[in-house]
């Protein structure tokens, strides 16, 4: 074996920081046409190009008059797209699409009370270094920084953590426009907290949310450790590990027994400290070399990668949380994510793996983290009431991937999974009501604010049972 292959086996560890999981750019086109309403609108796909639609019209206002005065004009379906990173179909229409680009960055800060005024427009990784300009950060991150504010929030997107909610739950007030053209205000203690609990998570249902008021926290610096190690013995120890550390996540690596384990743990401001190179993209590159050259023969494929795995090293890391718990990875990828109770985590990843390894053409690591629920109150909130732990699966973005609805979709249904709004599923309005306490509040909330359907595309169409269901 070559030193390059060694070397290849030496920074394997960095598996588990999200080999295969993807920086996506955002969604085609890469800059929308700068006049509110563009008489030759482009084309969109989003980022995997699952999903593509030609709109009538791109709406891309300059504040939030502009955008109230004209989604009454324009035709629909009206739905908004940010950084195009949702593999379902939420944004394709054939009316108009809204981005917020033009709405972007911070509106007010209030260190007293560990709040800020925020656009929804805003990405997160400019959001995160704008919030550390004013030795601010946030209070959790996902492992991808690229989307808008309003997209990662309308889907339920978290980070990890047995003791942190998903991001939404930071929300306490947000400014909302109606397809009507109404600008409505919500907050926790004070207007509209029914608008406040509906629209934390909304899919863009119900409007198009402009401002948000988030719950942030003084900067702090985390202590990151990842390494190898047999998926049986982690699988046993994970419970304790989420508990134990601030932040806590695995990878298991199909084909090879075993996975790469991740976790954070909060220390004092110190010297940022980074291994001299890491090589994410070069390890997913080799995974699938190995499929391709072993895939016809799992059991010499496992062997061999078991023996290439023994020579990793663990690494570490020390820096700021925004820097370590969001990273930049651009291999492209088509994603199923569900978010199964806590108590269940284990039981539906062992069937999850089992599943795809029938599979010899899998080659993604299968992502499985921790995410606290018990307290959160938003109505379509995959996490709602319940704390949970999330599997989510990958297929390369130019390979057949809808084995990862039509296999592993009844095996996270069987451990009461509900799907991550951004991530493929196949779930109806009736299996969803069935999944969702505040389902039927939701669906009334929608139809007063939006009762002529106007901001449902197809897909919302199917998820809602359409506009009067």
């Amino acid at each position: 074996m070559n030193d390059d292959r060694r070397d290849w086996l030496k920074s394997a560890a960095a598996l588990g920081l999200g080999a295969g999981l993807a920086a996506p750019a955002i969604g085609q086109p890469a800059s929308p046409p700068a006049s509110p309403a563009s008489p030759a609108p482009r084309a969109w796909q989003n980022w995997s190009g699952s999903a593509r639609c030609q709109p009538r019209q791109w709406l891309v206002p300059a504040d939030e008059a502009e955008l109230a005065r004209a989604l009454p004009q324009s035709p629909g379906p009206l739905r908004s797209v940010g950084a195009g990173h949702s593999f379902t179909a939420l944004v394709p229409t054939e009316g108009s699409l809204v981005a917020l680009d033009r709405l972007s960055g911070l509106v007010a800060v209030d260190k007293a009370k560990n709040l800020v005024r925020v656009r929804a427009g805003t990405r997160l990784g400019a959001l995160a270094r704008e919030l550390d300009a004013q030795g601010l950060a946030l209070v959790n991150q996902p492992d991808i920084d690229v989307q808008s504010l309003a997209g990662a929030l309308a889907t339920g997107t978290h980070g990890t953590g047995a003791t942190l909610p998903a991001l939404h739950a930071e929300v306490q007030a947000l400014r909302l426009v109606t397809p009507a053209g109404e600008i409505l205000e919500a907050s926790a203690e004070g207007k509209n907290p029914e608008l406040l609990a509906a629209a934390q998570v909304s899919l863009g249902a119900l409007g198009v949310i402009t401002e948000y008021t988030l719950r942030v926290r003084p900067r702090y610096m985390l202590r990151r450790r990842v390494w190898l190690e047999r998926t049986e013995a982690l699988l046993e120890r994970a419970p304790e590990l989420a508990r134990t550390h601030r932040h806590f996540e695995m990878y298991v690596l199909p084909f090879t027994g075993h996975s790469a384990a991740i976790s954070h743990a909060e220390v004092a401001p110190g010297q940022a400290e980074h291994p001299p190179h890491s090589a994410d993209e070069d390890v997913l590159a080799d995974l699938r070399r190995l499929r391709d050259w072993l895939g016809r023969w799992p059991e010499l494929r496992r062997w061999t990668a078991s023996k290439l795995i023994a020579q990793a090293k663990p690494e570490a890391a020390l820096d700021w949380s925004w820097r370590l718990l969001s990273t930049v990875r651009p291999t492209r990828f088509n994603e199923s994510e569900y978010h199964v109770p806590r108590e269940r985590g284990i039981a539906c990843l062992r069937e999850i793996v089992a599943t795809l390894e029938r599979r010899n053409e899998v080659f993604f690591p299968i992502e499985f983290r921790y995410i606290k629920g018990s307290e959160d109150q938003a109505w379509l909130s995959p996490f709602h009431r319940r704390d949970s732990c999330s599997i989510a699966c990958h297929a390369a973005h130019d390979e057949a991937y809808d084995y990862l609805v039509k296999e592993l979709g009844p095996v996270f249904r069987r451990h009461e999974g509900r799907p991550h709004w951004g991530k493929l599923h196949d779930l109806g309005a009736a299996q969803l009501q069935a999944l969702y306490p505040r389902f039927a509040d939701f669906q009334r909330l929608r139809r007063q604010l939006d009762p002529q359907g106007r901001m449902l595309n197809a897909h919302l169409s199917k998820l809602f049972g359409g506009p009067h269901g």
